[in-house]
């Protein structure tokens, strides 16, 4: 079986889920990329970032908006220097503004994707994949794209049986 990670961001505490603000214990997209590593075996590594964002909700979303705005690149509490070992890469985080956090695009943009395989996974709550998919193409230069998945985050505690169908189906 072919080796694969799992990069992601997730946000726990205020979220939007189904019209209204929720609390959330784990962020959705953890709860997806802990499915997948139990499906197929991947690897998870975590994105963090040195300034956390506002734990208000609307707020997060202001900030990740000025971002994206200015092209910005969070700093990171850690950092991949490397994914030679793995040839599956799966690239998850929320849907913020149509595409990946600016947080997973400063990881991104410091790693070799020659020869792998990468994959996009959203959750989101009405936006699907996004522009996902057109990031990775410019992010992950020499990667092969494979098929996506969209997660509605308000689901993402129960979605393993989709998300595992996906994984099995993608990375194995």
């Amino acid at each position: 079986m072919d080796k694969t990670l799992v990069i992601y961001y997730s946000r726990k505490g205020q979220n939007y889920s189904r019209g209204s603000i929720v609390n959330l214990k784990k962020g959705n997209t953890e709860y997806v990329a802990e499915f997948i590593r139990k499906a197929v075996g991947a690897e998870l590594f975590e994105i963090k970032t040195v300034k956390k964002y506002s734990d208000d909700y609307t707020t997060c979303t202001e900030e990740a908006k000025d971002e994206l705005k200015n092209n910005s690149r969070p700093e990171l509490t850690e950092y991949i220097d490397s994914i030679s070992e793995y040839k599956n890469i799966v690239i998850a985080g929320p849907c913020w503004w149509g595409t990946f956090p600016c947080a997973v695009m400063t990881q991104l943009e410091k790693l070799d994707f020659t020869g792998k395989k990468v994959f996009a996974v959203m959750t989101h709550e009405g936006s699907g994949l996004g522009s996902s998919v057109r990031t990775l193409k410019n992010l992950c230069r020499g990667a092969e794209i494979g098929e996506g998945l969209a997660v509605f985050g308000s689901s993402a505690p129960e979605s393993f049986e989709t998300v595992s169908d996906w994984a099995q189906r993608n990375l194995v």
